[in-house]
């Protein structure tokens, strides 16, 4: 079986405790669209931003669930980085520098005509940010 994809994109859910502070950095900080926001079942929150055509879920909850391993790729199996395919690489790290951000990998060449630069977020999530050309 093929999946029969309806979307371009993915959606990508982050759980985190610390809602204020994701908000500002995924919003304010890396400028996504902000949608909506909605009541989770069982209590909490889910804040909804625009990032192309995959959606950015904040599932901020009440309770304190286990925390996932840090330290990025090298930390612990599993999902541990996203990337953002971007048009001002330069810009959004020296941003997210001025804001205080963890910057886990300064901006770089990874390959002929391929630039990166990965960022932590609040909760430690790894953002990387890809330019290319």
């Amino acid at each position: 079986m093929i999946i029969d994809l309806k979307k371009s994109a993915i959606d990508l859910g982050i759980v985190t405790t610390n809602g204020a502070d994701m908000l500002a950095f995924y919003r304010d900080t890396l400028g996504l669209k902000y949608l909506r926001e909605m009541p989770m079942p069982g209590g909490g929150v889910m804040h909804q931003l625009a990032c192309g055509d995959t959606m950015i879920k904040l599932v901020v909850l009440e309770s304190t669930p286990a925390r996932a391993a840090p330290g990025g790729i090298q930390g612990a199996t599993g999902f541990r980085y996203f990337t953002i395919t971007v048009g001002n690489l330069s810009d959004i790290m020296q941003t997210c520098a001025e804001r205080g951000c963890k910057i886990a990998v300064k901006e770089r060449e990874l390959r002929p005509g391929v630039r990166i630069g990965i960022v932590a977020d609040p909760d430690g999530n790894w953002v990387e940010f890809l330019a290319l050309g």
